[in-house]
C-alpha cells in the first residue's frame, strides 16, 4: 500500500507539500498540486481518514447515542443500528454507538465540545430529554429517532404510536376480543417521561375507548420475571381477559411462561400480540407472536440521511417523519374460545 512518502518521492516533493495539498492547511501552487494529485492517481494512494477529515473540515464520524443496560441490544434494537450504520457507510461516514443517557450529561457535553462527532443521532428519546439541550446549546447537528414532547425546530423519525397501537388492538377486537390489557415498560420508565411508554398508553386508552372497552393496563419491569408479575396483575384486574398487547419484549416470555403455568393456551384461552417487536424475536416463541413489527431499519437509515443533508446544508428544513409497525399474523392471535366470557363485559 503506498504512503504519503511514496507520494512525495514520486511527486518530487517534500512529504509536508503532499500533507498540505491532502488537508488545504497552506496554499499550494496548481501545477504543485496537480503533480502530487497524479502521482496519488499512479500509486492508487487512499489518505487515511484523518487527513480526508482536515481537508473537508469534518471527521466524518457520526454518533448514535443510545442508552443500554447489562441487558445489552436485543435484536429489535440492533435493526435501528444496522440501519443507520449501513447508511452511514454508504454515505462515506463511520457511526460510533455511545450509551449515553440522560443522566450521563457531563460525559455529553464532553463529547460534544471535544467535535468529534460531526452530527449526533439520539434515541430513547424522553418527551423532556436534557440531552437534546446539551447538543443544541454546544451546536452539534442532532436528527432524534423518537420525539421531545415539544418537537419546534428539530429533525426527528418515530414509530406512528398511535396507528400501530389502533391497528393492534383493532386486530383483536376483529377477532372478538373484549377484555383486552396492555402490558407497557415499568413505572419508572414511564415516571422518567419516555416517550414511546407513554405515546402507547394514550393510545390504548383511546382505542380501547373507541370501541366501547375498557383499557386497562400492567406497567412491568423489563425482565421475563416481570412479565410474569405483569400477567398475574392483569388477571387479578381483569380475571375474564382474552388478549394481551405488550410493548415490552424482555417481559414477553414471561408472559408466555405465566400462562402456561396457568395451564393457558396461547391462542386459544389468550391471544397474545407483541408491539414492537422484530421478526427474529416474534419467530422464538412457541407459537410464533403476532407482531407490531418495527421499521427499525427503516428509521435508522432515514434518520441518518436527514442528519447528512443537515450537514451539507445548514439551516435546512426540518425533517419530521412518523412510519407505523406493520401487523404480522402468526399463531398467537385467534378468535376467543369461550363466547360467555366475552359476553360478561359487554
Amino acid at each position: 500500500m503506498a504512503t504519503m512518502h511514496d507520494v512525495a518521492r514520486l511527486a518530487r516533493v517534500s512529504v509536508s507539500t503532499v500533507s498540505y495539498v491532502l488537508t488545504g492547511a497552506r496554499p499550494i501552487s496548481q501545477a504543485t498540486r496537480d503533480k502530487v494529485l497524479a502521482a496519488m492517481e499512479e500509486l492508487h494512494y487512499q489518505p487515511n481518514a484523518m487527513a480526508r477529515g482536515l481537508a473537508s473540515r469534518r471527521s466524518r464520524i457520526l454518533g448514535l447515542l443510545m442508552p443500554m443496560d447489562e441487558r445489552g441490544l436485543g435484536a429489535t434494537e440492533t435493526a435501528f443500528v444496522t440501519g443507520a450504520a449501513a447508511a452511514a457507510s454508504a454515505a462515506g461516514y463511520h457511526l460510533v454507538l455511545s450509551p449515553v443517557g440522560g443522566g450521563d450529561l457531563d460525559d455529553l457535553r464532553r463529547l460534544a465540545t471535544q467535535r468529534m462527532l460531526d452530527g449526533v443521532v439520539l434515541m430513547e428519546v424522553q418527551l423532556a430529554d436534557e440531552r437534546v439541550t446539551v447538543l443544541q446549546e454546544a451546536d452539534v447537528p442532532l436528527v432524534l429517532i423518537g420525539r421531545t414532547g415539544d418537537t419546534s425546530g428539530l429533525s426527528y423519525v418515530d414509530i406512528d404510536f398511535e396507528q400501530t397501537v389502533r391497528e393492534a388492538v383493532g386486530h383483536l377486537v376483529g377477532l372478538g376480543h373484549r377484555r383486552i390489557v396492555y402490558v407497557n415498560h415499568s413505572a419508572a420508565t414511564l415516571a422518567t417521561g419516555y416517550g414511546p411508554a407513554l405515546r402507547t398508553r394514550d393510545a390504548f386508552v383511546s382505542a380501547m375507548t373507541d370501541h366501547g372497552l375498557e383499557p386497562v393496563m400492567i406497567a412491568a419491569e423489563d425482565s421475563a420475571a416481570g412479565g410474569r408479575a405483569a400477567l398475574a396483575a392483569a388477571f387479578a384486574q381483569a380475571p375474564e381477559l382474552t388478549a394481551v398487547l405488550a410493548m415490552n419484549e424482555t417481559a414477553i416470555f414471561g408472559i408466555l411462561g405465566e400462562l402456561t403455568g396457568r395451564g393457558l393456551s396461547v391462542p386459544d384461552d389468550v391471544s397474545v400480540v407483541s408491539m414492537v417487536t422484530s421478526p427474529q424475536v416474534a419467530e422464538l416463541a412457541t407459537p410464533a407472536l403476532t407482531a407490531m413489527t418495527s421499521p427499525g431499519s427503516a428509521l435508522g437509515r432515514i434518520a441518518i440521511e436527514a442528519l447528512l443533508r443537515h450537514l451539507d446544508g445548514p439551516g435546512g428544513a426540518r425533517h419530521q417523519q412518523l412510519l407505523p409497525c406493520a401487523l404480522e399474523i402468526r399463531g398467537s392471535t385467534a378468535a376467543p374460545r369461550s363466547r360467555q366470557l366475552m359476553g360478561a363485559d359487554k
